[in-house]
């Protein structure tokens, strides 16, 4: 991680106490107006939940900051935006991130909102496959290119033939062999609606998994490493909240910012960030929400470094910081 004293877990106090104190010790955010924006990689979604609840609570304006969430999409570009210093804060997922800063992006990633990435293959109920590598040969719409695809057919001794994801349903419902790339949160609700009997298998199940992360500008970080931990210290109340309290204030934010998104998707998704530990990660191998673990992060590095997807010798504490530097 980057050479920063250590952050204790900060208390967040009201606007006029020691938080204000703190920004202003901080200076300028780099915004130009004080204001934190977090560019997130697609539209509002659960997947997002907690900095919305964050942010619909006023959890970031107790903690003193003034956040601003960006909406994401196919355009989004979340790694430029950041390594252009357009916005202090992007989602991504953690190889995605590696990758960039391999090519020479100015990137840190400095927490987790997603501990487990919620990338899977579904498939239709009752098909022959029960192992990886029961998919060799077979047909999967997915993103080509996709490190997991790699990380698949290497480990696995397979070979997939991929057919380019359109990010719909069509063709998955049409054909009962097809395999289609999602999010265990989002198209199978939507497939059963459509009357499809589906099954999930998490790519993270296979060995491959990623975090969801949050990243900033390396030199933002190095200029104010406070109001990153504040930052991250207050999504991770917002997630807490998310998650075991009522999330009805992020949940609103939501169904007002996406028109695709509905009640009862909202709860299908959540009960699945939640069932699948998505966001907490196994609390019994020390996992806790927004903290990334420098092990893991090990072994990803190890894992990309296998299968081609980076060259360099590039270490953990070359794209992580433990900002809250628990003891």
């Amino acid at each position: 991680m980057l050479k920063l004293r250590a952050i204790r877990r900060f208390s967040l106090l009201p606007i006029g106490t020691s938080a204000v104190l703190l920004l202003a010790a901080c200076g300028d955010t780099g915004s130009g107006d004080d204001r934190l924006r977090l560019q997130t990689d697609w539209y509002a979604q659960p997947e997002h939940g907690g900095h919305y609840q964050a942010l619909a609570t006023g959890l970031y304006e107790d903690a003193g900051l003034d956040v601003d969430i960006l909406e994401g999409g196919p355009n989004a570009l979340p790694l430029q935006r950041v390594a252009g210093s357009r916005v202090e804060f992007g989602f991504s997922r953690a190889d995605d991130v590696i990758t960039a800063i391999d090519r020479g992006m100015p990137l840190v990633m400095v927490a987790a909102y997603l501990q487990h990435d919620p990338q899977a293959l579904m498939l239709h109920a009752g098909d022959p496959a029960e192992s990886w590598s029961d998919l060799d040969g077979r047909r999967v719409m997915a993103m080509p290119g996709s490190a997991w695809i790699d990380y698949l057919e290497h480990t696995h001794g397979i070979e997939l033939e991929i057919v380019s994801l359109d990010y719909g349903l069509g063709r998955f419902l049409a054909d009962p062999e097809m395999i289609q790339q999602c999010f265990v949160s989002n198209q199978p609700f939507h497939a059963r609606r459509e009357g499809a009997e589906v099954e999930t298998w998490l790519i993270a199940d296979s060995g491959y998994d990623p975090p969801h992360v949050v990243f900033t500008h390396r030199d933002f970080l190095e200029n104010h490493p406070e109001t990153v931990a504040v930052f991250v210290e207050a999504s991770i109340r917002g997630w807490e909240d998310y998650l075991d309290n009522d999330p009805a204030p992020a949940d609103s934010l939501i169904l007002g910012r996406n028109a695709q998104m509905s009640p009862e998707f909202i709860a299908f998704a959540r009960e699945i960030l939640t069932k699948r530990h998505l966001v907490t990660g196994d609390p019994e191998e020390g996992a806790e929400i927004g903290r990334l673990d420098p092990g893991r992060m090990a072994t990803l590095l190890a894992d990309m470094r296998k299968i081609g997807l980076i060259e360099s010798d590039l270490t953990v504490d070359e794209v992580m910081a433990d900002v809250l530097a628990l003891p």
